[in-house]
């Protein structure tokens, strides 16, 4: 059971991980220039900050999460 929880928690915490380095690109690099899959916009210099902020506070979640999920002991039944 315990290993179950510990797998559980490293996904959570890599997907979070993937979540906050995708609102780190969404916020430093310029629309124009983002990879195709993450919704290029030709002739635009802007960034995209809502989804960046998104993102952000999304794998922010995950990680607290995954850490939460890794710390957490049961007590013991009596």
């Amino acid at each position: 059971m315990a290993s179950q929880r510990v797998f559980a928690a490293v996904v959570i915490a890599v997907i979070g991980i993937l979540a906050v380095i995708v609102g780190v690109v969404y916020l430093t690099v310029d629309a124009k220039s983002l990879p195709s899959f993450m919704g290029q916009i030709h002739g635009d210099v802007a960034h995209r900050s809502l989804r960046g902020i998104v993102a952000l506070v999304i794998g922010v979640l995950l990680l607290a999460g995954g850490l939460g999920l890794f710390a957490y002991k049961p007590r013991p039944s009596a």
